[in-house]
C-alpha cells in the first residue's frame, strides 16, 4: 500500500472523536480546492510498513474512538485496505473511512464484510468541484448517490461534510443528496480556503471561489430548516481576515 503516513492521535480528522489517521494515496478525482493534492497524486508516498502501523496502533488503541483511514481516496488501493482492515478488526478498533463514494463497488465489498463501522464523505457539486469535464462529473455525481444509498443500507453512520464555495449554487445538487441519505447523518459545512491556510491544487481556481461567507450561512440556515444538525468549520471565524491577507498579496 502506498501512503504518506499516519497520525497516532488526532481530534480534528471526525468530528467529536479521537482518531489513528492513516492517509492512502491516489484518486480518481481533481478537486481543485484540494490540498491534498500531492497525496492524491502519488507524490511525497512511500510503501506501508504494516507491522510498525499496527503496533502503534494497538498501543494507542485505548485512547481512539476510530481507526480513521483518509486520503486521497481509499478504495483506489481497497484490495489492500480490506486486508488491513481485517488485522484492524482483530484489535477491536472501530474503523471510520473517508471516502468521496464514487467507487462503489469495492465500497459494497467492505461494507458487507462488516469492515467499516463509520462513514466521512464530501458531497461536491459537479462538475466544478469535482476537477474533470462535465460528462464526466456527471457521472461520478450519480456514482456517487449510488454510493450514499448503500452506505445508508448497511445504516453505517454518516459524516456528511459540504464543501462551500463562492459563486456557486449548491443546494440543488445537496437536496438531492440529502434524498438519498436514510442512514444516521450530520452535516459539516467546510468553507473552501486558500493561501495562506491551504495550498490548494488550482490556485486561480481557488481565488474565484474560495472564502465563501454569504453561501455559508445560507446553506447552514436551510439545512437547519429541515431539522438536520450542522456544524461549520473552524475556519469560518477567521475567513474575513484570512481572505484580506489574500487580496493583499
Amino acid at each position: 500500500m502506498l501512503t504518506s503516513g499516519w497520525k497516532s492521535v488526532s481530534m480534528v480528522d471526525v468530528r467529536g472523536k479521537v482518531t489513528f489517521t492513516l492517509w492512502l494515496c491516489g484518486c480518481n478525482l481533481k478537486c481543485p480546492f484540494c490540498h491534498n493534492w500531492r497525496i492524491a497524486e502519488g507524490l511525497d508516498c512511500f510503501t506501508l510498513d504494516r507491522n510498525a502501523l499496527l503496533e502503534e496502533l494497538e498501543s494507542s488503541s485505548f485512547l481512539v474512538d476510530y481507526f480513521h483511514v483518509t486520503g486521497g481516496e481509499p478504495l483506489m488501493q481497497w484490495r489492500e485496505l480490506s486486508s488491513l482492515l481485517a488485522e484492524v478488526k482483530l484489535l477491536d478498533v472501530p474503523v471510520s473511512l473517508n471516502t468521496n463514494l464514487t467507487l462503489v463497488k469495492p465500497l459494497e465489498t467492505l461494507l458487507n464484510a462488516g469492515l467499516v463501522d463509520h462513514i466521512a464523505t464530501d458531497l461536491k457539486t459537479p462538475p466544478g468541484l469535482y476537477g474533470l469535464p462535465m460528462k464526466v462529473g456527471e457521472r461520478l455525481w450519480n456514482l456517487f448517490l449510488r454510493g450514499l444509498e448503500v452506505v445508508s443500507d448497511h445504516e453505517i453512520p454518516l459524516e456528511l461534510r459540504i464543501p462551500v464555495a463562492r459563486g456557486f449554487n449548491q443546494w440543488p445538487h445537496i437536496g438531492e443528496g440529502l434524498k438519498r441519505i436514510t442512514t444516521d447523518f450530520y452535516v459539516v459545512l467546510n468553507p473552501l480556503v486558500g493561501k495562506p491556510l491551504t495550498n490548494p491544487r488550482d490556485k486561480d481556481w481557488c481565488s474565484r471561489h474560495c472564502w465563501p461567507e454569504r453561501e455559508v450561512y445560507e446553506l447552514k440556515e436551510k439545512l437547519e430548516e429541515l431539522g438536520l444538525k450542522v456544524y461549520v468549520s473552524s475556519f469560518l471565524k477567521t475567513q474575513r481576515d484570512q481572505a484580506n491577507i489574500v487580496e493583499a498579496t
